[in-house]
């Protein structure tokens, strides 16, 4: 089992949550997350003062699947997250060693 943890523009949300309900995803966890990559925050102007926002507001999607739709959603999640500007985000994969459903016992891949 696979961990896709993607972090991405805020405002994207809506297209990526759409486009993975498109290809049968079913379950995803969504947080709300601030962050900086190699950009290292922004510069805005506010009433003539300029302040740096170094901590940008982002979404981060994780979903935990079988290594046959990896590829599906990891390119599904690039193609409606991506707009080719800095601060797109990352998709992260990660190896998962179980999975337990609380309400029933069941594991594995039956409990995803």
């Amino acid at each position: 089992m696979i961990k896709i943890e993607a972090i991405i523009r805020d405002q994207k949300l809506t297209a990526v949550k759409e486009a993975l309900k498109a290809i049968g995803v079913g379950g995803m966890t969504v947080s709300e997350v601030k962050g900086h990559g190699t950009q290292k925050g922004i510069t805005e102007v506010y009433r003539d003062k300029q302040y740096s926002v170094d901590l940008l507001p982002k979404i981060k999607i994780e979903i935990i699947t079988d290594e046959e739709n990896m590829d599906k959603i990891t390119k599904t999640i690039l193609d409606a997250a991506q707009t080719g500007s800095i601060g797109d985000g990352k998709i992260f994969i990660y190896d998962v060693k179980n999975v337990i459903r609380i309400r029933t016992g069941e594991t594995g891949k039956k409990a995803i």
